[in-house]
């Protein structure tokens, strides 16, 4: 038996959340409790409409926070992606696809400015060891870095004199090397990029190695490889299948490789978990494995095996996350048009 969805009001959220998670506890394996907003309350800040968590096991418990809700941060975009925190100067950057540009969140007094514009549709962001942006072009069709005077430096365009198809995600491994995905989106139209021919002709990952520059093909039987995330020992690599996004059969799931010990390569690929809602886009995994992933109807937390825990109920879809704040343990998560954060009892991994 399931636990019905519960509304409650605001006043007594905090109070009623540590007995409402002793319930769950005590329930079946199988059953869910459901945490609505009943206020209904919609706005920049407050309850917002659509929010709340959702908690499928016992163990997504222990990353909840009593008092803590759904903030829209900011809302104005047509499709937000790509997050990166930069610790150092307390700021956010993420991407606006269609609206070619880079936006910036201040978490030090909660503005919103364009970081830049054009961005050459870039998609996909992250963090280096050094703090510097590293980004995924859509319209150029590469891998760029910024310098900290502000330069951009161009890491990868072109696979074995092939162009890029679109890079979508990346992620920096501790020894600096870059691995990002590249399916089509940036080229099958014009809204996110410009409509090409892909020279390349499939859609694989890659490994950018930092002393050479090399780029290597690490895995080549994707339909349309997607988000991407290591394990936090780094021996493994989650990638995320966007395939069902054109096809109704495609895959839509995230896949789990074994690292090589040299940290070059890969082996395996086996289907880690199904996304229940939409798709599996972006994801983060924080420090005791579990993925933080998106999805059609929020954010799903993830076990290590793959096992759904638990819910972040967002009222936009889900294209992207990552872990930020002073202590790591805030969520930002970009949805269609907004921006959003919640407060989690979690940090990254890295």
């Amino acid at each position: 038996m399931g636990f019905p969805a519960m509304t409650w009001p605001d006043h007594a959220l905090k109070a009623s959340l540590g007995e409402r998670l002793a319930v769950v506890c005590g329930g079946a394996s199988g059953d869910t409790l459901a945490v609505t907003n009943s206020a209904g309350r919609s706005g920049m800040y407050g309850v917002i409409e659509g929010t709340g968590v959702e908690i499928i096991k016992p163990e997504f418990v222990d990353c909840i926070i009593a008092n803590a809700h759904v903030e829209r941060l900011w809302t104005g975009g047509r499709w937000c992606e790509g997050p990166a925190w930069f610790a150092a100067g307390r700021y956010l950057v993420w991407s606006d696809i269609p609206n070619d540009r880079l936006l910036r969140f201040d978490e030090t007094d909660s503005s919103v400015s364009v970081f830049r514009q054009p961005s050459q549709n870039a998609n996909g962001n992250s963090v280096d060891g050094q703090g510097r942006l590293v980004t995924c072009e859509h319209l150029a069709r590469r891998v760029t870095r910024t310098e900290h005077d502000g330069t951009v430096t161009v890491l990868a365009d072109s696979f074995n004199g092939m162009k890029l198809n679109s890079p979508n995600d990346l992620v920096v491994k501790s020894d600096g090397s870059i691995w990002f995905t590249d399916p089509p989106y940036g080229i099958i139209t014009d809204y996110e990029g410009r409509r090409a021919d892909s020279e390349i002709g499939a859609c694989h990952v890659y490994r950018l190695d930092p002393q050479s520059g090399d780029v290597t093909a690490v895995a080549t039987d994707y339909v349309k490889p997607n988000g991407l995330a290591f394990s936090p020992d780094e021996a493994v690599l989650y990638v995320a299948d966007t395939g069902r996004s054109h096809d109704p059969d495609g895959p839509a799931h995230i896949r789990r490789h074994n690292v090589s010990q040299d940290g070059a390569a890969l082996t395996g690929g086996e289907v880690l978990t199904e996304c229940s809602n939409g798709l599996f886009d972006g994801f983060r995994v924080d420090r005791r494995g579990r993925i933080w992933a998106s999805a059609g109807d929020g954010v799903h937390c993830l076990d290590p095996n793959g096992e759904l825990i638990g819910r972040i109920r967002i009222p936009e879809t889900v294209s992207n996350l990552c872990f930020g704040g002073a202590k790591m343990n805030r969520l930002f998560i970009t949805a269609t048009t907004s921006l959003y954060a919640i407060f989690v009892n979690a940090t990254t991994a890295g």
